[in-house]
């Protein structure tokens, strides 16, 4: 890190140049990140080794994360991961606690029609496939075999992707790309929002 870290902080500069405007356009549809700064949304670039085998004390990408409740909020949010090669989009929830994934799958047991269509409307599909993530190989408890919705019961996250090319990033052509497909998950984002609760100024839950 001493050897690049001029290089370092020039790029990092960059990002925050980047998510900054990301920030300011994910605020149009989300008014409670309006006050956010982008050092709120990036994650640091040192890695927790405490209980990881890989001891490399630093991360190999850039991420950075918008949320009405913050960085380290249980509600939803958008999630960009800047790395050669292996750059994407995200939303969603990631392996909430078992209280909040409690609320989701009774949200998904009553209006569980509502997520499918949010998840099959057509330019949705087609941008982010499908969620994505760990799925339980039997039933949740409490939840029958043939219960309509299953499949989405299983799921322990709650999650969309798209990938983002090396191009698109050397380019910038990624922000817009991230505008307009973070924009897409919104409905998606409102469903996992209505589920929990979560509050607009990212105190807790109600």
């Amino acid at each position: 890190m001493d050897a690049n870290r001029d290089w370092y902080q020039s790029v990092r500069m960059e990002f925050l140049e980047d998510v900054d405007f990301l920030l300011k356009s994910i605020s149009l549809w989300e008014p409670g990140m309006s006050t956010f700064k982008a050092k709120d949304c990036v994650f640091r670039q040192n890695r927790d080794i405490r209980f990881s085998a890989n001891k490399d004390p630093y991360k190999t990408n850039f991420a950075a994360y918008f949320s009405v409740g913050g960085k380290k909020s249980n509600g939803p949010g958008y999630y960009l991961h800047i790395q050669p090669g292996q750059s994407f989009l995200a939303g969603g929830i990631w392996m909430p606690p078992a209280d909040i994934l409690k609320k989701i799958r009774q949200e998904i047991d009553y209006s569980g029609k509502d997520l499918l269509e949010i998840l099959e409307e057509s330019a949705f599909k087609k941008t982010f496939g499908g969620l994505e993530g760990e799925q339980l190989k039997t039933s949740p408890k409490g939840y029958e075999a043939d219960h309509p919705h299953i499949e989405l019961l299983r799921f322990k996250s709650f999650i969309v992707s798209t990938a983002l090319t090396d191009d698109e990033i050397n380019s910038g052509k990624f922000k817009e790309k991230a505008i307009a497909n973070f924009k897409k998950m919104k409905p998606f984002h409102d469903f996992l929002a209505r589920a929990i609760e979560e509050t607009e100024n990212g105190n807790g839950l109600l």
